[in-house]
């Protein structure tokens, strides 16, 4: 049992699929097959077993991927940690999230970090959804996730960071643009531009207005909340939309905010595999982050209180 068979078990146990683990190792389908095989005649047992749309691990299989995967991440990280002492560098931070968070949540804590911390590198990676943060961060492939804060997930520690109010976004000649709240009964007579399907925050939205009994429509869906913003400004329909940083109700322009305060707000925060095994540059760039969004969000929670 060699340290490369682990890893191309763990690959294939996260992807299904044999031939998509030999696509992006660069290798044969039947030599990806030669390390799961040898890994079954060491442990006695059969580790996986084929279905219709690919392979899962077996119980005895499941065993192996979460030892395997844990162990496998930490010696990445360890050795990732060595090589920045080693190269006499600052290190690097890597994060994944969606696409529009770094403009929303992070722009201010970026600059404000790269001047404190010059020789440590940022690298951020896009993923559609949580979990595609998620099986990052268990991949060892990133530092630190920002997401929306769900259920507990096993291997993840997520923390908290701000709650995000929920507004509606209407075109400033609209007649709800003068409303100083919306209450949720009024949203079931407004079309409104769905969030992103597969989003956290769009799965949050739609179990509150379940939970109000709220029905409300939607004329088409969107991939991320900025397009959801440009619609409404458009005045091509209505978008409930987390009051992220930078988003303060304007007196004057062609969007308006108007709160929703039915609606629970949204937890956002950050989720790392284990916040005691994260390098001091990871641990001061997510403060950092967490800083600068607790007082953004604090200032535009003031300014429309005004």
């Amino acid at each position: 049992m060699t340290l490369d068979d682990l890893r191309v078990f763990v690959a294939v146990c996260r992807s299904h699929s044999l031939s998509a683990v030999a696509r992006e190792l660069g290798r044969t389908q039947s030599a990806v097959s030669q390390h799961v095989k040898r890994l079954e005649r060491e442990t006695g047992t059969v580790l996986l077993e084929r279905r219709p749309r690919g392979v899962v691990p077996t119980e005895a299989g499941r065993i192996l991927y979460d030892a395997a995967a844990d162990g496998i991440a930490g010696l990445d990280g360890a050795l990732r940690r060595i090589g920045d002492l080693a190269s006499g560098e600052g290190g690097t931070v890597r994060v994944t999230t969606g696409g529009t968070t770094v403009r929303h949540f992070m722009a201010e804590a970026i600059a404000a970090f790269r001047g404190r911390h010059p020789g440590v590198s940022l690298e951020f990676r896009t993923e559609t959804s949580g979990r595609g943060c998620f099986d990052a961060l268990r991949a060892s492939s990133v530092d630190l996730a920002w997401i929306t804060l769900g259920r507990p997930v096993p291997g993840i520690e997520q923390r908290p960071v701000v709650e995000l109010p929920w507004v509606l976004a209407v075109p400033a000649g609209d007649p709800l643009a003068a409303r100083s709240r919306i209450d949720a009964p009024d949203l079931a007579d407004v079309r409104l531009v769905g969030l992103p399907p597969n989003s956290a925050s769009g799965a949050h939205l739609d179990a509150a207005f379940a939970d109000l009994g709220v029905r409300a429509g939607s004329d088409t869906s969107v991939a991320d909340w900025d397009t959801a913003l440009l619609l409404a400004e458009l005045g091509l329909g209505h978008a409930v939309v987390p009051a992220v940083p930078g988003l303060s109700a304007p007196g004057e322009g062609p969007l308006r905010l108007v709160p929703v305060p039915a609606l629970p707000p949204l937890p956002v925060g950050w989720a790392v595999r284990r916040w005691d095994a994260l390098s001091a540059p990871a641990r001061t760039f997510a403060d950092t982050v967490a800083a600068a969004v607790v007082s953004s969000v604090a200032a535009a929670g003031d300014q429309r209180d005004r």
